[in-house]
């Protein structure tokens, strides 16, 4: 990250919680679009959970979807408006629950966007319920004694769902750490540049603390996503298409 904040983000008090990864991300991707010249350019849609409190965090054309649809919006937007770059910025209950036809659907077609998924194992806005990507055993609203994958079935991994389908790109890191800050960046670089040479479907998942739902302080909940949610849900780049469609 730069010294500098980019112009696209407003110093408007925050509406996150301390600790929380979506801010950190929020910026990254304002500098991003400063570095490619899009930030006049770019529209960006938004899910009513937590991502909707980017509107207040950054000063990009924003359309709020309903919950689960910002990806199915954001393919619409495109299509009408083909010169743009054009954002799906979404978290996990969004993406993978109520959304998750949109999610795959997108990719099926390989349609040209960005979807960038914000995971912090729970629905962080409504009170930190079981999310499709709580890990086993662990604790929520709803899962008080620890998810049971028996009754539940295992957490959703993105990377195994799509890792075989024809998209452009798919990569996941994390904000809990300087240096995956860092890695995290460039994968939301790359998947704009595929986005604007047209090459199709780029989804980013961003593994996030989320304190407040976890009960943890801020440092313990990142020491979290280090130390156990990234050796299950692991990083990296899975799928890097080259080519235009």
């Amino acid at each position: 990250m730069k010294i500098k904040a980019p112009e696209s983000i407003s110093f408007a008090e925050t509406s996150f919680c301390p600790g929380c990864g979506h801010g950190i991300v929020a910026r990254l991707i304002g500098e991003v679009m400063e570095e490619m010249g899009l930030t006049e350019k770019l529209l960006t849609v938004v899910d009513v959970a937590c991502a909707s409190l980017n509107i207040d965090t950054w000063r990009f054309d924003t359309i709020m979807a309903a919950h689960g649809r910002p990806i199915a919006t954001a393919i619409g937007v495109k299509k009408v408006r083909k010169d743009n770059p054009v954002l799906a910025y979404l978290g996990d209950g969004a993406a993978y629950s109520i959304g998750i036809a949109e999610t795959m659907y997108g990719a099926l077609r390989n349609d040209n966007v960005v979807a960038i998924v914000i995971n912090n194992g729970v629905f962080g806005m409504t009170g930190g319920q079981m999310a499709p990507t709580t890990l086993e055993g662990q604790k929520t609203s709803t899962s008080i004694k620890g998810r049971d994958i028996s009754k539940t079935g295992k957490p959703f991994d993105v990377v195994k769902v799509l890792g075989d389908l024809d998209v452009a790109y798919l990569a996941r890191s994390s904000v809990s750490n300087a240096t995956d800050i860092k890695k995290t960046k460039k994968y939301i670089r790359k998947a704009f540049e595929k986005h604007m040479n047209n090459e199709g479907y780029c989804l980013v998942e961003i593994l996030s603390p989320c304190p407040t739902n976890l009960g943890m302080k801020p440092v313990r909940c990142a020491e979290r996503v280090d130390k156990v949610v990234a050796d299950y849900y692991k990083t990296g780049e899975y799928i890097d298409k080259e080519g235009i469609q």
